[in-house]
């Protein structure tokens, strides 16, 4: 096939971008290049339009050892442990075919730890759909859920947390983000850039097929009527597959005979090939009728696009060839020797004795195009004047049933238990907590992680927005009693293209690194989606930031539960009582105006650290953030998590009721405390000059408002676990 500008155009290039390819070459590039070019310019490889911004990212820190610009990241947890993690997307995938979307988003990443010598401990998830009214939501959900608990489940890795979403600006596409945790010797870590010349490079795992060619280029590219043609480029994945691979890699690296590993991800052997070679400075010469194919007279376009799953690229040292090749005969996995590495600087490909392909590898990698797109800023919006005419109509008891149920609030259950939690035998906090903990096997240090996002905050104003995910994060480790050490970032948004889109992606990445600077929570590694759009219609900027801290002596867990009545009930931080973008103005007000709650990172991080001294000193029964819905919301999933209730005090100089007990304010806590300690916690929290309102205490069952038994916790319970149940019944 003659290349022109309209096939460019076909593989999502434009057509300037064509053109300097054919400048670069100095000649029209074949079809096989073409494909290459496509694949490593396209945005899910090149991070065109999000480069540039991306550098401005707060990276180091002294536990880091590994920062973005590898598989995953990499923190040391002591011992000469260290903790290798990442979260990255499979919004398209999904949308088309919701379960191997999802199935294989989580594969992908798996092998994204343990291709750096890890073994995969925890799994987590964000997950985002459209209206709960919308016809495609239900299918989707049960779909994403089954794949996700598909794949994890039969490779045996527990998943331990997770965030689900719904709003309508997903509709059309919705995001599915997945994480993993896994554990290394921090002496035995594995890197992805080539050395040596004359290296062999060797092909191991599935067989090549046809599935996923394109899949790159399709997660770059916009949603429109014909989704449905796009199914042949999802990938389709075998969890058991990976296992056996997961296991012979692992049994690979304990040798001294790996120079590089490189998972076959996005564009597949393209990616995984040119990443290796470049890191490097090397070039590589592939002999692609080598690579072991499922199907007939695969073309060496296919070959080098295909993304089949659970597939990866290793450069050998010289003479050990044939001891790898016995490890990975006897787990039953493919193995083959497909080329070398070279000093020409280029990627040059052979079939069946034809050079087929031969393109300097700079102009795929380092010199790929970088844009500084044209973006437009967000203006802080006015606040809502809420008036008392505004609260008359309500019945307290009214909103606490409907917030408790909202179905961003209420109960993830129905999820998470489709998911094994408990396999390998060390989780110690199970989904549903603030964050989800397991242990260090072998020792009492645990290691806590949480995946959060704020897309209401975001759509409102970015920077504000960013800057709360990072302290979201934050809050939720610091709840369970976890030194917060660093974070991913998943960066879901439209089409950069647009100024508006774009000024969204800019103000998020500047919020995000002004709270991860203030916090010490550096990030370390992520992914960026962009063109997360349906027929004009994008979603809300939703950066997803999966965090992971330490806890020292797992025997030291806290955890969201009220523990036995009669004990105090404090919230840590000043409540001033903003609704604006909160569940309450949303829902019960139908206001969906307004800019999101302010963020002190002064606060955050002196309220966080009072927090975990009180924790230290063991003067904690039970830890929650405030999040979603306020102090109610919060103390109400405590008495659910516990089995216990509360007496709320009343406060004489209290703002409006609904103003208090709903409003989102940052930096907030709720905790018990047994009363014979309440002076220590006092004198601590004075010291370090934190803000608290004695709020309750608790009690055996009932949940007493205003001195009158309003609720039992049997009664909220049902509330707050049934409408998910019910939703997919």
């Amino acid at each position: 096939m003659e290349v022109n500008e309209k096939i460019a155009t076909d593989h999502g290039l434009k057509p300037d971008e064509y053109k300097k390819i054919c400048d670069l070459l100095k000649r029209t590039p074949n079809l096989t290049e073409l494909g290459i070019f496509s694949a490593m310019w396209n945005e899910h490889c090149s991070y065109k339009s999000s480069r540039l911004h991306l550098k401005k990212l707060n990276t180091k820190g002294k536990k880091v050892i590994q920062g973005p610009g590898e598989n995953a990241g990499v923190i040391d947890i002591g011992d000469d442990d260290a903790i290798v993690f990442k979260i990255e997307s499979h919004n398209h995938p999904s949308f088309i075919e919701p379960y191997q979307g999802a199935a294989t988003g989580v594969g992908g990443i798996m092998r994204d730890v343990f291709t750096m010598g890890a073994r995969p401990i925890a799994n987590l998830n964000s997950i985002h759909f459209g209206s709960t009214q919308h016809k495609k939501t239900r299918n989707l959900l049960r779909g994403v859920v089954k794949g996700i608990g598909g794949y994890g489940n039969c490779i045996g890795v527990p998943t331990i947390a997770g965030q689900t979403c719904f709003d309508q600006s997903y509709n059309g596409n919705i995001l599915v983000n997945a994480m993993t945790l896994g554990l290394v010797n921090k002496n035995k870590i594995f890197y992805s850039k080539a050395a040596g010349l004359n290296k062999p490079v060797i092909y191991v795992g599935s067989k090549t097929g046809r599935d996923g060619i394109h899949g790159a280029s399709m997660a770059s590219a916009i949603f429109d009527d014909k989704i449905e043609e796009k199914k042949p480029t999802v990938q389709v994945g075998d969890p058991f597959t990976e296992k056996l691979l997961l296991e012979a890699c692992l049994e690979l690296m304990s040798d001294k005979s790996i120079i590089a590993i490189q998972d076959m991800g996005a564009a597949g052997l393209t990616s995984s090939s040119i990443e290796m070679a470049s890191k490097g400075n090397l070039g590589i010469e592939l002999h692609l009728d080598k690579v072991p194919c499922r199907e007939e007279k695969m073309t060496p376009y296919e070959i080098m696009l295909s993304e089949s799953q659970e597939r990866m690229l290793i450069v050998l040292e010289n003479g050990k060839e044939d001891s790898a090749k016995k490890i990975f005969d006897k787990w039953n996995l493919d193995f083959a020797v497909i080329g070398k590495t070279t000093n020409s600087k280029n990627i040059e490909l052979y079939f069946e004795k034809e050079k087929v392909a031969n393109v300097p590898i700079k102009f795929l990698a380092n010199e790929a195009p970088m844009y500084d797109r044209p973006w437009k800023k967000t203006k802080l919006p006015q606040k809502i004047k809420f008036s008392n005419n505004d609260f008359k109509k309500l019945k307290f008891n009214d909103v606490i049933k409907k917030m408790i149920s909202n179905p961003n609030i209420c109960s993830k259950q129905w999820i998470w238990e489709q998911y094994d939690h408990t396999v390998m035998g060390d989780t110690i906090q199970k989904p549903g907590g603030d964050a989800g903990v397991v242990r260090v096997h072998g020792t009492n240090k645990a290691i806590a992680s949480s995946v959060d996002s704020s897309a209401s905050y975001c759509h409102a104003h970015p920077f504000t927005g960013g800057k709360q995910v990072v302290c979201e994060a934050w809050r939720n480790l610091v709840s369970v009693g976890a030194e917060p050490i660093a974070i991913t970032n998943c960066l879901n948004f439209g089409n950069p293209e647009k100024k508006e889109n774009m000024g969204e992606f800019v103000e998020c990445i500047d919020g995000i690194n002004e709270a991860s600077k203030h916090l010490n929570f550096p990030v370390v590694s992520g992914n960026v989606s962009f063109y997360n759009e349906t027929k004009d219609k994008g979603i809300k900027p939703t950066p997803t930031i999966g965090g992971v801290g330490l806890i020292k002596d797992y025997k030291n867990l806290m955890t969201m539960s009220f523990k036995s009545k009669e004990n105090l009930v404090l919230v840590i931080g000043k409540t001033e009582g903003n609704l604006d973008q909160s569940i309450f103005a949303n829902v019960i007000l139908d206001e969906k105006k307004g800019p999101p709650p302010e963020i002190n990172l002064f606060n955050e991080k002196n309220n966080g650290e009072t927090i975990l001294k009180i924790i230290k000193e063991k003067l904690a029964l039970s830890v929650h953030d405030v999040s979603l819905g306020g102090i109610m919301v919060g103390v109400l999933k405590m008495c659910i998590n516990g089995n216990k209730g509360v007496k709320f005090y009343k406060f004489k100089d209290l703002i409006n009721i609904y103003q208090y007990f709903f409003s989102e304010d940052q930096g907030r806590y709720i905790i018990e405390v047994d009363k014979n300690n309440i002076k220590k916690v006092e004198s601590i929290l004075k010291k370090n000059s934190v803000h608290f309102d004695l709020l309750g205490e608790t009690t055996d069952k009932e949940i007493i408002i205003n001195d009158e038994p309003t609720f039992t916790v049997d009664k909220i319970t049902e509330f707050y676990k049934g409408w998910l149940y019910k939703y997919m019944s």
